[in-house]
């Protein structure tokens, strides 16, 4: 259970965290976030089931400097952390496919289960917005991908599904605790389709923002989305600091919405025009990596290793934007040949992840998302630029 003796020291260090600034117990924001800060990618996800508090708890411990949640909500409003709406993922034969809690065993919820369309893509399975937070309280976790991350398995079942409240109460008091800011950079999930079915995510966000005092460009606090729309929203109604984030493909999910009105893509986003259009309303860009420094690969597609940096950074520098990028995962898995730990065959050996990270940096990154924490401080604390 996540609400263990440890945990409870945690919340008690909430009324030090009060005094600590203004900016609801983020400590001094004005050189905030640091330079080349560690982004806790759902917590320490290489170590603990993603989205728990154990995650974040884990990621700070290693010396994260934001935890990233990624928001979904509940049907009675409520803003949780999750990867995707649907907690669990089914086959077409009926067996699980993906699944980060244990809903598909509890017989209770078998009603629930049900197809949507997210996003284009037909999808059955179980959808937070179809539970109550007391319902989604009675779950517990599960990790996500256990053929990468096996030893994570061990875990299963013990954490519940963390709010939104519950992770900043965690990073206020973690910043007390540990004298240091730990800030949150959480990303709207599917903003398009949650408006949709009237359970939008961005008034929700803010009102808990200005609950604690983080609703403004002074808080330890940046909202990131690969939508366009919901973010230039964001920037009419707070000065709270947003990040665009960009994939390697295809195009934001509410310009497909909008159809032949507006045919740009993500590859548009990122020309030198693009970006001075993102810093309009954002302070940052987050492309996938491989756009800023793209893998070598061979005839069968196997990155073999890192190529040259692109203009990418360039660019966004000279349109005044901070660039963040996405993701940096210690296993095998991925990350090019060159990079990987013996023994190479096994997906699930750790291989030369600070090498990587250290490729990045020195192509003038910002802030660089990681699934481990520990290794994503010791590229940046060994960096000489």
């Amino acid at each position: 259970m996540i609400r263990t003796a440890a945990f409870a020291k945690l919340v008690l260090a909430m009324g030090a965290a009060s005094s600590l600034s203004a900016c609801g117990g983020g400590g001094d924001t004005t050189f905030w976030p640091p330079e080349r800060a560690v982004i806790a990618h759902r917590g320490a996800s290489a170590l603990r089931p993603e989205h728990t508090l154990a995650a974040y708890q884990k990621a700070i411990d290693d010396g994260a400097d934001i935890i990233e949640p990624d928001l979904v909500i509940t049907k009675d409003g409520v803003l949780v952390s999750r990867h995707e709406n649907a907690i669990a993922i089914l086959n077409a034969d009926g067996t699980v496919r993906e699944a980060t809690t244990n809903v598909a065993e509890r017989p209770e919820f078998a009603g629930r289960k049900t197809t949507k369309t997210i996003d284009g893509s037909a999808i059955t399975g179980w959808f937070i917005e179809d539970f109550t937070l007391a319902e989604l309280k009675t779950l517990r976790a599960r990790e996500r991908i256990p053929a990468i991350r096996p030893a994570n398995t061990k875990y299963n079942d013990q954490f519940e599904i963390a709010t939104l409240q519950e992770i900043i109460d965690l990073a206020k008091a973690q910043s007390a605790i540990k004298g240091r800011t730990i800030g949150i950079e959480p990303e709207t999930k599917h903003p398009s389709y949650f408006q949709s079915i009237g359970l939008p995510l961005e008034k929700p966000l803010l009102a808990t923002l200005e609950k604690n005092g983080w609703n403004n460009k002074s808080a330890p606090v940046i909202v990131q989305s690969f939508e366009v729309g919901n973010l230039k929203e964001l920037s009419r109604l707070s000065t709270v600091r947003l990040v665009q984030l960009v994939s390697n493909s295809g195009r934001p999910y509410d310009f497909v919405v909008q159809g032949a009105s507006n045919t740009k893509t993500y590859a548009d986003m990122i020309t030198p025009d693009g970006l001075k259009e993102i810093a309009t309303y954002a302070h940052a860009v987050a492309p996938y990596k491989e756009l800023i420094i793209p893998f070598v690969r061979d005839s069968s597609g196997a990155a073999t290793g890192l190529g040259q940096p692109t203009d990418l950074i360039k660019n966004a520098k000279a349109a005044g934007l901070k660039v963040h990028s996405w993701t940096f995962r210690p296993e095998n898995n991925f990350l090019p040949a060159s990079l990987k730990g013996a023994p190479v065959s096994d997906p699930n050996a750790r291989g030369n992840s600070v090498a990587e990270i250290q490729a990045y940096l020195k192509a003038g990154l910002d802030a660089l998302f990681t699934d481990d924490s520990a290794v994503g401080r010791q590229a940046v604390d060994s960096f000489k630029p």
